[in-house]
C-alpha cells in the first residue's frame, strides 16, 4: 500500500472556538501552528498537529480593552496558561473509517480524544475538517467551572468548548533513493 505525507499549510488552516457559559458564549479561533498527516492506500492512518496557544483572539467582543482583558485572562493559567505552554498538540492514535482517535495536550496534560472528520483529496492538496468537544477541566482549567464551585448563578461557565477544525495540507514528495 502507498503510504502519503501531507504537511499542514498553517496559513490555510484554522480553528473556530466556542466556549458558552450560563448568559451567552463567546468565540474565535487559534492557529495551527504546524503539522503532518499520513495517508496509506488513500486511508488517514496517523498524523500529528501544533496548536499555537499565543494566537487566541476572541472575535466577539469588539470593544479594544475589554477584548484585551478577556485574551489576558484566557492567556493565564486559570486557562491556556500560555507563557509556560505556548502549545497544544493533537496526535492522531486511530482512525477508523472516518472516526479519529487520538491524545490531545493542553497545558501539558495529555488526554485520549475521540472525533470524526470529513477528508477530500484534489490533486496533491488534502483538506479535512472536523469538530472536537472538549472538557476543559480535564487539562486543569477550572476556573467558574460548577465542578469546583458552588453558587456561581450567572456566572457558570460550561465545561464543555468547541473547536472547528478545518485543515488544508500539500502533498510532501519524498526524495528518491538510490
Amino acid at each position: 500500500m502507498k503510504t502519503q505525507k501531507f504537511e499542514i499549510v498553517s496559513t490555510k488552516s484554522n480553528i473556530d472556538w466556542v466556549g458558552r457559559k450560563v448568559t451567552g458564549a463567546h468565540h474565535g479561533t487559534i492557529a495551527i501552528k504546524e503539522g503532518k498527516l499520513v495517508l496509506t492506500g488513500g486511508k488517514l492512518t496517523g498524523g500529528k498537529f501544533i496548536i499555537d496557544t499565543t494566537s487566541i483572539k476572541i472575535l466577539d467582543i469588539t470593544d479594544p480593552a475589554t477584548n484585551g482583558q478577556f485574551a489576558g485572562h484566557l492567556a493565564s493559567d486559570d486557562f491556556f496558561a500560555i507563557e509556560k505552554y505556548p502549545e497544544a498538540t493533537l496526535e492522531i492514535t486511530e482512525v477508523i473509517d472516518n472516526h479519529v482517535e487520538g491524545a490531545l495536550t493542553i497545558k501539558g496534560i495529555t488526554q485520549p480524544i475521540g472525533f470524526d472528520v470529513a477528508i477530500n483529496i484534489a490533486g496533491e492538496t488534502l483538506s479535512a475538517a472536523g469538530q472536537l468537544v472538549i472538557d476543559r477541566t480535564d487539562y486543569d482549567m477550572k476556573f467558574r467551572s460548577g465542578n469546583f464551585f458552588k453558587d456561581l448563578g450567572d456566572n457558570l461557565i460550561y465545561n464543555d468548548f468547541d473547536l472547528d477544525v478545518s485543515i488544508t495540507a500539500k502533498a510532501v514528495t519524498e526524495p528518491a533513493t538510490v
